[in-house]
């Protein structure tokens, strides 16, 4: 088969597509046949080299942490699943893979995947899985959303963002969007009731808010200090320069910044799937690539200003 590696450590020109063997499942693992994937802040951050403590220094490391696609066979105790089923998932963030969610299968633990939902086109569903769940964490499980709170999105035109604003506003916040003027249009379309432009707007003149989630990672201390009382803020932009802004708001007790590792499961994945088939929750996808074109797609990712999802089509 065919599958998309990190070679070494550095920029995009990092990945190749190789030939290798397909792999078979275990007890309780599935046999997923890949038709699209998408690029994460996590897959770029592997391959840059800064998770060196999880990936390790022996290569290849397979790129992709989600995926999308049809059930090809099962291993020894899994039941639920049988070949032909559409489903999507994710592979696990925090341990190293050869081959991972960009190729053209994938072995992962029954545990990891969920049917997706039928309405999607594999390359929309390839491009909630990550994006959804994280957004769904953060709002539902982590910050606790409670209808009639005002929320602000940081980063909405991202892939979490736009995800984020959509969930906010089905369960009932009032949603701020902070992104580029040039986006306002569809991140009203997508739920948020007001938007405002981040090259424009400073902390200091917005909120209070209830709840502030944000995917930037930067500044913020400034915008914990935008929370009302009883408010807070949940950020899924990790760096250096984040965790150690985590780390110091832990003396403000609930209005500290909260974060979390998105690893979502089964029962995650199948209230994902849930919200995109009440019509809560939609895709947003900027542009797809073909596999061979991998390392564009993280190029593009880098390069950042999009609104929405880069998803490479597997099977094309």
């Amino acid at each position: 088969m065919r599958a998309a590696q990190i070679t070494s450590y550095g920029a995009p020109d990092v990945l190749r597509i190789n030939e290798v063997d397909r792999p078979a499942p275990g007890a309780g693992e599935v046999l997923v046949a890949v038709e699209a994937s998408s690029v994460n802040g996590h897959d770029v951050i592997v391959r840059a080299g800064e998770l060196k403590m999880v990936s390790g220094r022996r290569f290849p490391i397979g790129a992709g942490l989600d995926f999308a696609g049809v059930v090809v066979g099962t291993g020894a105790d899994v039941e639920g699943y049988q070949a032909g089923d559409r489903v999507w998932g994710m592979v696990h963030p925090r341990q190293r893979h050869t081959t991972a969610g960009a190729a053209e299968y994938v072995v992962v633990a029954a545990d990891r995947i969920a049917p997706a939902p039928a309405d999607l086109s594999p390359v929309d569903a390839a491009s909630l899985v990550v994006t959804g769940a994280t957004a769904l964490i953060a709002l539902r499980d982590s910050v606790h959303l409670a209808a009639g709170e005002r929320v602000l999105v940081r980063g909405a035109a991202g892939g979490v963002g736009t995800a984020a604003v959509q969930l906010a506003h089905a369960l009932g916040g009032h949603v701020t969007a902070l992104a580029r003027d040039r986006h306002a249009r569809l991140l009203t379309d997508l739920g948020a009731d007001e938007v405002l432009d981040h090259g424009s707007t400073t902390s200091d003149r917005i909120g209070p808010f209830d709840v502030i989630v944000d995917t930037v990672g930067s500044e913020l201390h400034c915008y914990r200090g935008r929370l009302a009382k009883g408010g807070r803020m949940v950020t899924v932009g990790l760096s250096a320069t984040a965790l150690a802004a985590i780390a110091a708001s832990s003396v403000y007790g609930s209005r500290r910044i909260r974060t979390f590792s998105a690893n979502p499961g089964t029962a995650v994945l199948s209230d994902l799937a849930g919200h995109v088939t009440s019509g809560a929750l939609r895709p947003v996808v900027h542009g797809v690539y073909p596999l061979a074109d991998i390392a564009a797609a993280h190029e593009a990712f880098e390069r950042g200003g999009v609104v929405g999802k880069h998803v490479v089509a597997v099977s094309a």
